[in-house]
């Protein structure tokens, strides 16, 4: 809408992540066909071709409205057997007749001039088939795709850049203010030592809290100078202390993770900053409208190849399944007999799979990874260390009757795993999206 034309271009068109249903209608019914005839009728803004295709012929309309563009392919008999846009209001679906509107008779004579393109002129340098010519070497076809990519309302690159720059805009500040936080609630983190003193001063001077008051006013014993601290008075000293220490505690265990979580922000923000950087330099409007598209799509809606996770480690592809009916799919679907596949031992959970590599040993440590997925997928997690046996998917038999996805190994290897936090940090990072 507000770009209808056409026009020949000799830009790249992009392939969509899935085939659009009309073009593979156009593939399998109208590629190959012999246009017999392109006429307007009348002023409309509809060009009608007739095509011939062994024996059968069809009609397309291209219909250049704002508001209602279309391109509608009709049998002989004007029966619509594809539309661009199905609209059931106006009867443009699979099935219905096309009635073409009966052309205009009353600006019969109105002359409409042909448009130079002279604004194109000022430019000093064309980019992309036409890097190197001139103004004057442009054919018309060529200044009219050039000036949709320039100037059009809704597919051009000022338009999709304006766009591209709000989300980007947007995405971060939020960003921004996301790390800010984690990097205040890290220097709390590192204020933990002095949480741990507060505990040790409430200890020695809990003799002084009144019942009343919600501050300790004593004298810190290594800067001989006077702290308030704050405490609630309805608990006693040893309470106070234990909750300052609990502070500490969680603080010393939480820093290390925080630390993980502030460089990946700091290396998303750089992601993002490359991203914009990437559609500020794309040539092609159509590219930068997909970039767009699949950048704002939700990722609910995001079709998985597979279900469960996946990770890429050191060349190495691993698939975890989290529930029964995951663990199931992947089994049936998904894994072949040479893959690996890790479970815990008396716990329920994921199974872990190592996709085969052929004439490849699966290194100790691929097996560490993998372990750690299978132990913090699993009732395990909570416990941190478990039982793991492994062996390839050739060795599995379905239990009969059993629960959904549940087999039975043989020739498995039994491996001990502690969950690893340095390894959990690693593989979030190496998540695949």
């Amino acid at each position: 809408a507000g770009a209808c034309r056409i026009h020949e271009t000799r830009k790249k068109i992009p392939k969509n992540e899935k085939p659009l249903r009309f073009n593979e209608f156009l593939k399998s019914k109208i590629k190959g066909s012999r246009i017999q005839s392109c006429q307007q009728i009348g002023l409309e803004r509809i060009i009608k071709m007739e095509l011939r295709h062994g024996p059968d012929t069809f009609f397309m309309f291209i219909r250049l409205w704002s508001g209602a563009a279309n391109c509608i392919v009709t049998d002989e008999n004007l029966r619509i057997l594809d539309v661009f846009f199905r609209r059931p209001k106006r009867k443009e679906i699979t099935g219905e007749l096309f009635t073409p509107p009966e052309p205009k008779t009353e600006e019969k004579n109105k002359i409409f001039e042909i448009r130079h393109f002279e604004e194109l002129n000022t430019n000093t340098g064309f980019t992309g088939d036409l890097q190197g010519k001139n103004f004057g070497e442009l054919t018309f076809n060529e200044k009219v795709d050039l000036w949709y990519s320039e100037h059009g309302e809704s597919l051009s690159r000022e338009a999709l850049l304006e766009q591209g720059t709000k989300i980007y805009h947007s995405r971060k500040s939020r960003m921004v203010s996301a790390l800010q936080r984690l990097e205040a609630k890290r220097q709390d983190f590192l204020r933990s030592e002095q949480w741990k003193h507060q505990g040790d001063l409430i200890l020695t001077y809990g003799h002084l809290i009144d019942g009343q008051s919600k501050y300790l006013e004593c004298e810190d014993y290594d800067t001989d100078s006077m702290v308030r601290i704050e405490i609630n008075p309805e608990k006693t000293a040893h309470e106070n202390a234990n909750a300052y220490y609990e502070k500490y505690k969680k603080a010393v265990s939480g820093l290390e993770d925080l630390e993980f979580d502030i460089k990946k922000a700091k290396k998303e923000l750089i992601d993002l900053d490359l991203d914009y950087e990437a559609l500020c330099k794309e040539p092609n409007p159509i590219r930068m409208q997909q970039i767009l598209r699949k950048q704002n799509k939700p990722k609910q809606q995001i079709e998985k190849k597979h279900p469960g996770i996946s990770y890429t480690i050191d060349g190495w592809y691993i698939l975890v399944g989290r529930t029964a009916s995951e663990n199931d799919d992947l089994l049936r679907k998904h894994v072949k007999g040479q893959d690996m596949w890790m479970h815990t031992r008396d716990w329920p959970g994921g199974y872990v799979f190592i996709k085969n590599r052929p004439g490849k040993t699966i290194p100790l440590e691929i097996l560490l990874y993998a372990g750690n997925l299978a132990v913090y997928h699993s009732k395990a997690r909570k416990a941190k260390t478990a039982d793991l046996y492994y062996t390839q998917v050739k060795y599995l038999r379905r239990a009969k009757n059993g629960p959904k996805g549940t087999v039975l190994p043989t020739q498995e290897k039994n491996l001990t795993v502690t969950l690893d936090d340095k390894k959990l940090q690693a593989l979030e990072a190496m998540l695949n999206t």
